[in-house]
Formats: C-alpha cells, structure tokens, sequence
C-alpha cells in the first residue's frame, strides 16, 4: 500500500509542479479569451481531446457557448469565436488543419502545448504553454516522471481547467447554482 500513496503523491507533485509553471499572464489572457468568445468551439486527440471535452462541459455549465469539435452541434465559427485547440507535442496535422480553417474564417485561435515553436502551435492565433511532459519529450535524458507518454501533460490540462473555470466563474458572475442548473437530467 506504500507504493500506492508513494505513486499517488508523487504524480500529484508532477502535475502540481506543470500546473504552478503556467505564466500568470498567459492564464489571464486565456481566461478573457474564453469570456469574450461569442461561440467557443473546443478540439484536442486523444486524452487531450478528452480534457477539452471536459472543459466544453464545464464551460456549457458556466452558460458559455461551448461546442466540441466534430459533433454534429458543433455550429461554424466565424469573426468573433474562438477555437481552443490543444497539441500538446506541437504538431499535429488535423488539429493543425482544424486551426487553419477557422483562421480562414475569422475567429480567433489558441493552442493549448507544451511545444510552443511546433507547426500547430505556430499556425495558431495565440499560444498557451503548458510545460510539461508529452508524448514528444517521454524519452531520453532527463526524463524523470513516474507517469506514462503525456499523463503530466493530461493531468495538468485537467487541473488549469479547473482553475480556469473558477477564473471564468468569478468574471462573468456565475455561481454553482446556476451551473448545476445546466446539468443535464438524462443520466
């Protein structure tokens, strides 16, 4: 049982430790991002798609406009939206495609990564890095993380959203209530 709460706490410090190195300003900027956002289409592969689809849901509780990339309610986006986008290791040829499109279109982008000069990064309007380990960076020197391939970098993703969705809650002026209100009852 040692091993488990051994393990527990150190992933925990890892994830802590990418979380507590997010830039203060990027984190502000990201947060009035998403509050200014008309409509706010959110997309990533794999767990990290799975994290962005997290903070849809969460951002939907919020009262935000919220939509997942690919589900056939996801509405275009245009002069005023903003695609939130993550690739965590810097290049990743559809979401790359997806931030070209809406680019193309007017809205705004952000890159959510921890590789911010990688193709997909660069494409994007706006860059928000989080350091932390990927599938990109999970071998080699100076790999010292007890988690597996990107689970820093998933775990980090979850606790920022977290934190973003409190930053966004005290902004716009929405209180628990209201979002559980949003909950849906077909469960």
């Amino acid at each position: 049982m040692s091993d488990l709460a051994s393990n527990a706490s150190r992933a925990a410090s890892e994830i802590a430790q990418a979380t507590a190195a997010v830039d203060p300003a990027a984190f502000d900027r990201l947060v009035t991002a998403l509050a200014n956002a008309r409509r706010i289409a959110l997309t990533g592969a794999g767990r990290e798609g799975l994290m962005m689809r997290a903070l849809a849901m969460r951002l939907y509780h919020l009262g935000l406009d919220a939509h997942v990339v690919g589900e056939m309610t996801c509405p275009p986006l245009g002069p005023g939206d903003l695609l939130f986008a993550s690739a965590g290791p810097g290049d990743l040829s559809t979401i790359t495609a997806l931030v070209d499109t809406a680019n193309r279109a007017g809205a705004d982008t952000v890159c959510l990564t921890a590789q911010p000069e990688g193709p997909t990064s660069r494409a994007a309007g706006a860059i928000f890095h989080l350091p932390a380990q990927t599938m990109a960076s999970d071998r080699g020197a100076g790999v010292s993380t007890i988690l597996p391939m990107g689970s820093v970098f998933e775990g980090a993703m979850f606790l920022v959203f977290e934190l973003v969705v409190l930053a966004l809650r005290d902004r716009i002026g929405a209180d628990s209530e209201a979002m559980r209100s949003r909950h849906t009852n077909l469960e």
